[in-house]
């Protein structure tokens, strides 16, 4: 047991953020997630959902799962094992991808940083570290390349919202060449208080302009609190979980567990795009994707519904007012902060998944009236 870990009353180990002091005095209410305990808000959900919409939001996600792959095939090895060419990003380039089972589905969705030649840092979800690793160092064992989870080696913070690199570019410590010019989906490596290695990526989950900071465990409290020292009076937070989960759902963006699994095709969550089938050789996965996911699949779409109240998770979505047979299932749902009203992803029969259909969502046994809506719900002004 390490220093970040402690003990519950069941005798499982939890895991603790290097930052848990820090949300502890903050007054962080904390939920269980993936076996962390990390903070899922600090003052109100609505008020931390605004201030990354408006100004900016701070979030610690130093449960995220960092594994690295190193060596002459590291890329040809990523390759194989990603839906994505990834050989093909540039040095300092980041790409979504996702890990395919061998049937099509999916077993994570992720973001690929490529650090160097022959270097990769690939970043998966909480939940699914260990059988990521574990697929990763699979696949790749016939490639001459290494892979090492370094999950517990690194700490992640990420500062998301319109005024993210006003407040980044002015915290003390933070050296990092070229801030202003790094591009979406890009990362650079710099310092922290000169002796610390840095890398940030503008990478985020949130809808936002923003940054992810991967840094060493040890130097995440000091890094936290020079960025929160600097954004206080520009509306900086500090946010939860549970302020992030409304963002990436405003912004359309799926949730492995919700709308992502081992059971879903990419093409039926609208990731088709992702799958490079015009890629050299063979991946895993390729072979399922290619045969199709089978007649009358059902597919993601966006709903808007009227009225205030919002259909959650495993709702059912009818296509008509009364009777009728279940067309669908909302996997992700809530009141948006941001539009003022009910919005959703879910699943429904292809039938029903045209843009303007009028369906209808079973909320504890009333049927609200909601239409098909292009996703994303919200997207942020262009600069």
């Amino acid at each position: 047991m390490t220093d970040t870990d402690t003990t519950s009353t069941d005798g499982s180990a939890e895991r603790l953020s290097p930052l848990n002091r820090i949300h502890v005095d903050a007054g962080a209410s904390f939920t269980d997630f993936a076996g962390w305990q990390m903070p899922v808000r600090y003052s109100s959900d609505l008020a931390e959902h605004a201030a990354v919409r408006t100004a900016a939001g701070l979030f610690d996600l130093s449960h995220m799962a960092e594994i690295l792959i190193l060596g002459p095939e590291a890329s040809d090895a990523l390759d194989y094992a990603l839906a994505g060419k990834i050989s093909a990003i540039a040095i300092g380039q980041a790409k979504y991808s996702l890990l395919l089972s061998r049937e099509g589905g999916i077993v994570d969705d992720l973001v690929v940083n490529r650090t160097g030649e022959d270097r990769f840092l690939v970043v998966a979800n909480a939940s699914n570290r260990a059988v990521v690793a574990q697929e990763l160092l699979e696949r790749c064992s016939p490639f001459e390349c290494d892979v090492f989870d370094t999950s517990d080696d690194i700490a992640l913070i990420a500062i998301q919202g319109p005024k993210a690199y006003e407040i980044l570019s002015q915290v003390p410590g933070v050296d990092v060449a070229g801030l202003e010019d790094l591009k979406y989906y890009w990362a650079v490596v710099g310092r922290f208080d000169h002796e610390h290695e840095l890398l940030v990526a503008r990478t985020g989950y949130t809808g936002e302009d923003g940054f992810e900071l991967y840094v060493a465990p040890d130097v995440a409290p000091a890094l936290w609190e020079a960025v929160m020292d600097t954004g206080a009076g520009s509306g900086l937070v500090p946010a939860g979980l549970a302020s992030r989960d409304t963002l990436r759902l405003e912004a359309g963006m799926p949730l492995y567990g919700h709308e992502l699994g081992l059971s879903t095709f990419p093409a039926q969550a609208g990731l088709g795009r992702v799958v490079n089938l015009k890629k050299d050789g063979d991946f895993v996965g390729r072979a399922a994707v290619e045969e199709g996911w089978g007649a009358g699949a059902r597919v993601l779409v966006g709903l808007r519904a009227e009225g205030k109240r919002a259909g959650r998770a495993d709702y059912e979505v009818f296509a008509v007012a009364e009777g009728g047979e279940s067309i669908g299932v909302i996997t992700s749902g809530a009141l948006s902060p941001t539009l003022g009203y009910p919005i959703a992803m879910a699943y429904v029969d292809p039938a029903n998944a045209s843009d303007g259909a009028s369906l209808f969502i079973d909320v504890r046994g009333t049927r609200v009236a909601a239409s098909v809506v292009s996703l994303p719900f919200y997207k942020r002004e262009s600069n």
